[in-house]
Parts: structure tokens; C-alpha cells; sequence
């Protein structure tokens, strides 16, 4: 039994304008959001933990400062390190794949319709949607049938850099500025607070970006920082008792 050939709207599946470029957002979004929380909860331990051990403003401010700039720079040396090196990763992968379609065309041919064979598309079927996709786009054909990769989305390591950088900053100026406006009565209590609602909120966008669970994730980020905060108001306490 024969088929007729799929048409050309039907083999390329193009993406929808609005899909295009969604995993470089992504990518850049995901760097924000967990950069976010780490300088929430980073500087938020840095000052609370001071706190507990002097009231000293100049001191404070010095400290949540050297937090925030460390932190920033280190989550941002951090990004880019790991998204270079999955980078690395995916450039050899495109290259290896535009190397084997130069030197063995047919091999590579029969390989695109095996996999389309073992989705369950009849084998005459899947030769014909092979070929079509192949004389359209072959690089791109195997790179998404192959390794899940479209080759116009290899990840930026200096935009997922500095989208960790100055997500860190912004996050970390909450508590900090929190603990320096704040008179010192309310200014535990108030830190907390802003601290665990701004963990709120990174826990729902992390969730919705992930398609996760929105009520778990805000759960897991909120009880994580409260944990963190009371450890090291806690050894602050402790640390300037002892001094």
C-alpha cells in the first residue's frame, strides 16, 4: 500500500511566530529568576546574621554590601561557565551532524526515516517524510529528531551572565535596603516578611516557567529561606553574645 505525500506545511511543522525563540527566552528568564532568589536569600542571611550580632548600621551596610557584589559577580561567573560549556556541547553536536550529512547523506537518510519508523509511521511513509524534511532543511531535520535541538536556539552564556547578574542585585537590594531603612524595633520582623514574600513570588514565577506545581514551589523557596534566615540570625546572635 502506497501514500500519498504528506504536504510541505505538514512535514516542515513550522513553529508559530509567538513559539519562536521561546527557549532563548527561557534560558535568560530561568538565569533571572534563580538569581533572584539566590540574592533574596543570600543577603537576607548576610544582614539578618549581622543583625544578630551588633546593631552597628555601618557595619551592616558593609557587610550586605560585600554580599551583594560578591554574590552577584560569583552567580554571574557561574552562568556563564555552565551555559558555555552547554553550549560547547551543542555547537560540536551541529557540527558533527552537518559533517555526517556531507560525507554520508544516504546513512544519514535511512537513520531520519528509522526514527520516524519507530513513532510508529509506516516505513514507506516515514521514507517520504524523511526525504521532504531533508530536501527542506536536513540539518535542522536531524538536529530535532535526533538530539531535541533547534539550531537557531544554541543558549547565550553572556545574556544568561548578566540576566543572573543583575536579577542577584535587584533580589539582594530588597533585604539589604529593608534592614538599612527599617528602625531597628520593626526591623527583623519587617526584613523577614519582605524576604519571604518576594520568595513567593520567584517560587510561583519558577513554577509557571517550569510548568510545575506553583503551590509546592512556593512552599519549597519560602520554607528554604525561612530556614536559612533563622540559621544565621541565629549564629549571628550567638557570634556576637560571644564577642
Amino acid at each position: 500500500m502506497t501514500h500519498d505525500a504528506p504536504p510541505d506545511d505538514a512535514l516542515s511543522t513550522p513553529e508559530p511566530a509567538l513559539h519562536r525563540g521561546v527557549g532563548d527566552r527561557l534560558n535568560w528568564l530561568r538565569a533571572g529568576v534563580l538569581g533572584a532568589n539566590d540574592g533574596i536569600v543570600s543577603v537576607a542571611g548576610i544582614v539578618l546574621g549581622v543583625i544578630g550580632a551588633t546593631t552597628d548600621r555601618g557595619v551592616l551596610f558593609t557587610a550586605g554590601s560585600a554580599g551583594l557584589v560578591a554574590g552577584a559577580l560569583s552567580m554571574a561567573v557561574g552562568e556563564y561557565v555552565s551555559v558555555s560549556t552547554q553550549k560547547d556541547t551543542q555547537t560540536a553536536l551541529l557540527a558533527l551532524e552537518r559533517r555526517e550529512l556531507a560525507e554520508m547523506p544516504e546513512q544519514e537518510l535511512e537513520e531520519l526515516a528509522a526514527i520516524y519508523q519507530a513513532k510508529g509511521i509506516p516505513a514507506d511513509l516515514a521514507h517520504q517524510v524523511a526525504v521532504a524534511l531533508t530536501e527542506k532543511d536536513a540539518l535542522r531535520a536531524h538536529a530535532e529528531a535526533e538530539l531535541n535541538m533547534d539550531p537557531d536556539e544554541v543558549v547565550k552564556p553572556w545574556q544568561a551572565a548578566w540576566a543572573s547578574m543583575l536579577s542577584f542585585t535587584v533580589g539582594a537590594l530588597l533585604p539589604l535596603l529593608a534592614a538599612l531603612l527599617i528602625p531597628a524595633p520593626a526591623q527583623v520582623a519587617a526584613t523577614v516578611v519582605a524576604v519571604l514574600v518576594a520568595l513567593a513570588i520567584t517560587g510561583a514565577v519558577s513554577a509557571r516557567l517550569g510548568g510545575a506545581n506553583a503551590q509546592r514551589a512556593v512552599l519549597r523557596t519560602v520554607a528554604g529561606g525561612a530556614v536559612a534566615m533563622a540559621v544565621t540570625y541565629f549564629i549571628g546572635s550567638l557570634v556576637g553574645t560571644a564577642v
